[in-house]
Protein backbone atom coordinates (compact mmCIF):
# COMPACT_ATOMS: atom_id res chain seq x y z
CA UNK A 1 0.00 0.00 0.00
CA UNK A 2 2.42 2.50 0.98
CA UNK A 3 4.37 1.60 -2.54
CA UNK A 4 0.89 2.39 -4.09
CA UNK A 5 0.74 5.68 -2.50
CA UNK A 6 4.20 6.59 -3.64
CA UNK A 7 3.73 6.05 -7.10
CA UNK A 8 0.46 8.16 -7.75
CA UNK A 9 1.83 11.08 -5.34
CA UNK A 10 4.28 12.23 -8.05
CA UNK A 11 1.51 12.38 -10.42
CA UNK A 12 -1.17 14.04 -8.15
CA UNK A 13 1.04 16.44 -7.31
CA UNK A 14 2.27 17.59 -11.03
CA UNK A 15 -1.09 17.69 -11.79
CA UNK A 16 -1.53 19.90 -9.33
CA UNK A 17 1.06 22.39 -9.64
CA UNK A 18 -0.04 22.46 -13.90
CA UNK A 19 -0.35 26.14 -14.72
CA UNK A 20 -3.63 27.45 -15.80
CA UNK A 21 -2.60 28.34 -18.99
CA UNK A 22 -1.46 24.72 -19.58
CA UNK A 23 -4.83 23.65 -18.48
CA UNK A 24 -5.93 25.74 -21.13
CA UNK A 25 -3.58 24.92 -23.89
CA UNK A 26 -4.89 21.24 -22.75
CA UNK A 27 -8.09 21.52 -23.31
CA UNK A 28 -7.63 23.18 -26.45
CA UNK A 29 -5.30 20.52 -27.91
CA UNK A 30 -8.10 18.31 -29.28
CA UNK A 31 -10.45 21.06 -30.52
CA UNK A 32 -10.79 22.23 -33.86
CA UNK A 33 -10.01 26.21 -34.91
CA UNK A 34 -7.54 28.75 -33.74
CA UNK A 35 -7.96 30.31 -30.01
CA UNK A 36 -6.42 33.13 -28.48
CA UNK A 37 -6.64 33.95 -24.62
CA UNK A 38 -5.64 36.85 -22.70
CA UNK A 39 -6.55 37.19 -18.94
CA UNK A 40 -5.27 40.04 -16.44
CA UNK A 41 -6.34 39.72 -12.69
CA UNK A 42 -6.71 43.10 -11.59
CA UNK A 43 -5.84 42.47 -8.22
CA UNK A 44 -2.85 40.59 -8.20
CA UNK A 45 -0.07 40.04 -11.19
CA UNK A 46 -1.84 36.54 -12.34
CA UNK A 47 -2.26 36.73 -16.01
CA UNK A 48 -2.50 34.05 -18.76
CA UNK A 49 -1.64 34.95 -21.99
CA UNK A 50 -2.29 32.26 -25.50
CA UNK A 51 -1.66 33.27 -28.66
CA UNK A 52 -2.27 36.55 -27.50
CA UNK A 53 -0.57 38.22 -30.75
CA UNK A 54 -1.75 36.91 -33.13
CA UNK A 55 -4.25 38.95 -35.78
CA UNK A 56 -8.17 38.13 -35.73
CA UNK A 57 -10.52 39.95 -38.01
CA UNK A 58 -12.08 41.90 -35.44
CA UNK A 59 -15.81 41.37 -36.35
CA UNK A 60 -17.62 43.50 -33.87
CA UNK A 61 -15.41 43.91 -30.50
CA UNK A 62 -13.92 46.74 -32.15
CA UNK A 63 -16.87 48.58 -31.48
CA UNK A 64 -15.30 48.80 -27.84
CA UNK A 65 -12.09 50.90 -29.03
CA UNK A 66 -14.89 52.95 -31.21
CA UNK A 67 -16.75 53.82 -28.18
CA UNK A 68 -13.85 55.16 -26.63
CA UNK A 69 -12.78 57.16 -28.99
CA UNK A 70 -16.26 58.86 -28.77
CA UNK A 71 -15.76 59.34 -25.19
CA UNK A 72 -12.21 61.08 -25.87
CA UNK A 73 -13.71 63.62 -27.91
CA UNK A 74 -16.31 64.11 -26.12
CA UNK A 75 -13.80 64.99 -23.54
CA UNK A 76 -12.33 67.14 -25.70
CA UNK A 77 -15.12 69.68 -26.21
CA UNK A 78 -15.88 68.19 -30.01
CA UNK A 79 -19.53 67.36 -28.80
CA UNK A 80 -21.74 66.16 -26.11
CA UNK A 81 -22.41 62.42 -26.05
CA UNK A 82 -26.20 63.56 -25.58
CA UNK A 83 -26.17 65.64 -28.43
CA UNK A 84 -28.37 64.61 -31.12
CA UNK A 85 -27.29 63.44 -34.91
CA UNK A 86 -28.61 62.42 -38.23
CA UNK A 87 -29.10 58.99 -38.41
CA UNK A 88 -28.52 57.88 -42.10
CA UNK A 89 -27.67 54.85 -43.73
CA UNK A 90 -25.39 55.59 -47.01
CA UNK A 91 -22.07 55.28 -46.55
CA UNK A 92 -18.58 56.01 -48.00
CA UNK A 93 -16.09 52.82 -49.12
CA UNK A 94 -12.37 53.25 -47.92
CA UNK A 95 -10.95 52.01 -50.98
CA UNK A 96 -12.60 54.83 -54.09
CA UNK A 97 -15.06 56.42 -51.82
CA UNK A 98 -18.13 55.23 -53.85
CA UNK A 99 -21.29 54.73 -51.51
CA UNK A 100 -22.62 51.86 -49.85
CA UNK A 101 -25.64 50.86 -47.69
CA UNK A 102 -26.43 48.52 -45.32
CA UNK A 103 -29.13 46.34 -44.94
CA UNK A 104 -31.64 45.21 -42.04
CA UNK A 105 -31.37 41.48 -42.73
CA UNK A 106 -27.63 41.26 -42.14
CA UNK A 107 -27.69 43.42 -39.17
CA UNK A 108 -28.52 41.81 -35.57
CA UNK A 109 -30.65 45.06 -34.94
CA UNK A 110 -32.98 46.11 -37.28
CA UNK A 111 -35.54 48.95 -35.47
CA UNK A 112 -32.51 52.07 -36.47
CA UNK A 113 -33.58 51.18 -39.94
CA UNK A 114 -36.73 52.64 -40.01
CA UNK A 115 -35.40 56.18 -37.91
CA UNK A 116 -33.40 56.97 -40.92
CA UNK A 117 -33.61 60.92 -41.63
CA UNK A 118 -34.67 61.27 -38.07
CA UNK A 119 -32.06 62.44 -35.05
CA UNK A 120 -31.14 60.12 -32.08
CA UNK A 121 -28.58 61.28 -29.53
CA UNK A 122 -25.05 60.03 -30.10
CA UNK A 123 -25.29 58.28 -26.51
CA UNK A 124 -28.21 56.24 -27.87
CA UNK A 125 -26.39 55.18 -31.04
CA UNK A 126 -23.29 53.60 -28.88
CA UNK A 127 -25.39 52.15 -26.39
CA UNK A 128 -27.15 50.34 -29.45
CA UNK A 129 -23.63 49.69 -30.81
CA UNK A 130 -22.68 48.11 -27.83
CA UNK A 131 -25.61 46.04 -26.35
CA UNK A 132 -26.78 44.72 -29.29
CA UNK A 133 -23.89 45.27 -31.63
CA UNK A 134 -26.07 47.83 -34.23
CA UNK A 135 -24.00 47.83 -37.54
CA UNK A 136 -25.93 50.94 -38.60
CA UNK A 137 -25.27 52.87 -35.16
CA UNK A 138 -21.58 51.87 -36.21
CA UNK A 139 -20.79 53.06 -39.00
CA UNK A 140 -22.74 56.44 -38.08
CA UNK A 141 -20.31 56.97 -35.46
CA UNK A 142 -17.14 55.88 -37.50
CA UNK A 143 -18.41 58.83 -39.84
CA UNK A 144 -18.50 61.11 -36.79
CA UNK A 145 -15.44 60.16 -35.44
CA UNK A 146 -12.89 58.70 -37.50
CA UNK A 147 -11.31 55.41 -37.92
CA UNK A 148 -7.67 56.57 -38.32
CA UNK A 149 -8.37 57.93 -34.61
CA UNK A 150 -9.89 55.13 -33.30
CA UNK A 151 -6.27 53.23 -33.91
CA UNK A 152 -4.59 55.67 -32.93
CA UNK A 153 -6.55 56.09 -29.72
CA UNK A 154 -6.25 52.35 -28.97
CA UNK A 155 -2.55 52.57 -29.77
CA UNK A 156 -1.95 55.24 -27.20
CA UNK A 157 -3.87 52.85 -24.31
CA UNK A 158 -1.81 50.06 -25.23
CA UNK A 159 -2.14 48.34 -28.80
CA UNK A 160 0.57 46.95 -30.36
CA UNK A 161 -0.71 45.44 -33.65
CA UNK A 162 -4.45 45.91 -34.19
CA UNK A 163 -6.40 48.44 -36.70
CA UNK A 164 -9.33 49.72 -36.96
CA UNK A 165 -9.70 50.65 -40.96
CA UNK A 166 -13.01 51.15 -41.57
CA UNK A 167 -17.24 50.74 -40.78
CA UNK A 168 -18.84 47.50 -41.22
CA UNK A 169 -20.41 45.91 -44.64
CA UNK A 170 -17.40 47.72 -46.44
CA UNK A 171 -17.29 45.06 -49.42
CA UNK A 172 -14.67 46.82 -51.62
CA UNK A 173 -12.21 46.99 -48.64
CA UNK A 174 -13.00 43.27 -47.63
CA UNK A 175 -12.57 42.28 -51.51
CA UNK A 176 -8.92 43.68 -51.07
CA UNK A 177 -8.31 42.47 -47.41
CA UNK A 178 -8.71 45.98 -45.92
CA UNK A 179 -10.10 44.63 -42.30
CA UNK A 180 -10.35 45.41 -38.77
CA UNK A 181 -8.09 43.78 -37.16
CA UNK A 182 -7.29 42.34 -33.23
CA UNK A 183 -5.44 40.92 -31.04
CA UNK A 184 -6.01 39.26 -27.55
CA UNK A 185 -3.56 41.10 -26.02
CA UNK A 186 -4.72 44.66 -27.34
CA UNK A 187 -8.19 43.91 -26.90
CA UNK A 188 -6.90 43.01 -23.04
CA UNK A 189 -5.13 46.38 -22.70
CA UNK A 190 -8.01 48.37 -23.50
CA UNK A 191 -10.18 46.70 -21.49
CA UNK A 192 -7.94 46.98 -18.34
CA UNK A 193 -7.34 50.70 -18.79
CA UNK A 194 -11.11 50.56 -19.06
CA UNK A 195 -11.70 48.74 -15.92
CA UNK A 196 -9.21 51.18 -13.98
CA UNK A 197 -10.52 54.55 -15.43
CA UNK A 198 -7.51 55.26 -17.53
CA UNK A 199 -9.62 55.08 -20.90
CA UNK A 200 -9.72 58.61 -21.17
CA UNK A 201 -10.81 59.82 -18.04
CA UNK A 202 -12.65 58.05 -14.79
CA UNK A 203 -16.13 59.67 -15.39
CA UNK A 204 -15.50 58.24 -18.95
CA UNK A 205 -14.49 55.00 -18.02
CA UNK A 206 -17.47 54.66 -15.17
CA UNK A 207 -19.95 55.17 -18.22
CA UNK A 208 -18.43 52.75 -20.67
CA UNK A 209 -18.41 49.86 -17.97
CA UNK A 210 -22.70 51.32 -17.71
CA UNK A 211 -23.10 50.48 -21.16
CA UNK A 212 -20.81 47.17 -21.67
CA UNK A 213 -22.88 45.72 -18.56
CA UNK A 214 -26.14 45.41 -20.90
CA UNK A 215 -24.51 43.49 -23.19
CA UNK A 216 -27.49 41.00 -24.59
CA UNK A 217 -25.16 38.47 -26.40
CA UNK A 218 -23.92 36.64 -23.05
CA UNK A 219 -23.23 32.96 -24.44
CA UNK A 220 -19.69 32.86 -23.57
CA UNK A 221 -18.00 34.68 -20.98
CA UNK A 222 -20.85 35.01 -18.47
CA UNK A 223 -22.50 31.45 -19.25
CA UNK A 224 -20.95 29.43 -16.61
CA UNK A 225 -19.50 32.01 -13.92
CA UNK A 226 -21.58 31.98 -10.70
CA UNK A 227 -25.27 34.04 -10.10
CA UNK A 228 -24.35 37.37 -9.23
CA UNK A 229 -21.09 37.76 -11.74
CA UNK A 230 -21.46 41.12 -13.55
CA UNK A 231 -19.55 41.01 -16.80
CA UNK A 232 -19.12 44.08 -18.74
CA UNK A 233 -18.14 42.81 -22.51
CA UNK A 234 -19.02 42.83 -25.97
CA UNK A 235 -18.35 40.28 -28.42
CA UNK A 236 -18.83 40.06 -31.82
CA UNK A 237 -18.90 37.19 -34.68
CA UNK A 238 -18.78 36.68 -38.32
CA UNK A 239 -18.52 33.52 -40.52
CA UNK A 240 -16.03 31.07 -38.74
CA UNK A 241 -15.42 33.74 -35.85
CA UNK A 242 -16.84 34.17 -32.65
CA UNK A 243 -15.48 36.66 -30.42
CA UNK A 244 -16.16 37.52 -26.69
CA UNK A 245 -13.86 40.38 -24.56
CA UNK A 246 -14.59 42.34 -21.45
CA UNK A 247 -14.16 42.79 -17.62
CA UNK A 248 -15.46 40.22 -14.49
CA UNK A 249 -16.90 41.16 -11.56
CA UNK A 250 -17.23 38.77 -9.03
CA UNK A 251 -19.28 39.44 -6.04
CA UNK A 252 -16.45 39.11 -3.33
CA UNK A 253 -15.04 42.23 -5.27
CA UNK A 254 -12.40 40.50 -7.21
CA UNK A 255 -12.49 41.68 -10.94
CA UNK A 256 -10.20 40.50 -14.51
CA UNK A 257 -10.17 41.16 -17.79
CA UNK A 258 -10.65 38.47 -20.33
CA UNK A 259 -10.58 38.65 -23.83
CA UNK A 260 -11.41 34.90 -26.00
CA UNK A 261 -11.31 34.73 -29.79
CA UNK A 262 -11.77 32.29 -31.76
CA UNK A 263 -11.69 31.15 -36.12
CA UNK A 264 -11.67 28.59 -38.17
CA UNK A 265 -13.97 26.08 -35.70
CA UNK A 266 -16.45 23.16 -36.80
CA UNK A 267 -19.45 24.30 -35.78
CA UNK A 268 -20.38 27.88 -33.78
CA UNK A 269 -21.73 25.68 -30.98
CA UNK A 270 -18.65 24.33 -30.52
CA UNK A 271 -16.51 27.44 -30.46
CA UNK A 272 -19.39 28.60 -27.92
CA UNK A 273 -19.26 26.10 -25.47
CA UNK A 274 -14.76 25.95 -25.55
CA UNK A 275 -14.94 29.46 -24.99
CA UNK A 276 -17.69 29.34 -22.12
CA UNK A 277 -15.28 26.86 -20.88
CA UNK A 278 -11.86 28.65 -20.68
CA UNK A 279 -13.70 31.33 -19.47
CA UNK A 280 -15.04 28.95 -16.66
CA UNK A 281 -11.92 27.68 -16.12
CA UNK A 282 -9.95 30.98 -15.78
CA UNK A 283 -12.65 31.72 -12.67
CA UNK A 284 -11.87 28.53 -11.27
CA UNK A 285 -7.90 29.55 -11.10
CA UNK A 286 -8.10 33.09 -10.02
CA UNK A 287 -5.83 33.64 -7.61
CA UNK A 288 -6.04 35.63 -4.79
Amino acid sequence: MKWFFCLLFPLISSAQQMTLKDQITQYLADKKGTYAVAFKNLQSKQTVYLNEHELFHAASTMKTPVMVEVYKQAAAGKFAVRDSILVKNEFKSIVDGSTYRLTPETDSEQKLYTEVGQKKSIYDLIYQMIIVSSNLATNIIIDLVGAEKVTKTFHQLGAKNSQIRRGVEDQKAYQKGLNNEVTAYDLAELFEKIAKGKAVNKESSKAMIQILLDQKFNDIIPAKLPAGTKVAHKTGSITNIYHDSGIVYLTDGRSYVIVLLSRDWDTRENAIQTMATISEMVYQGLKR
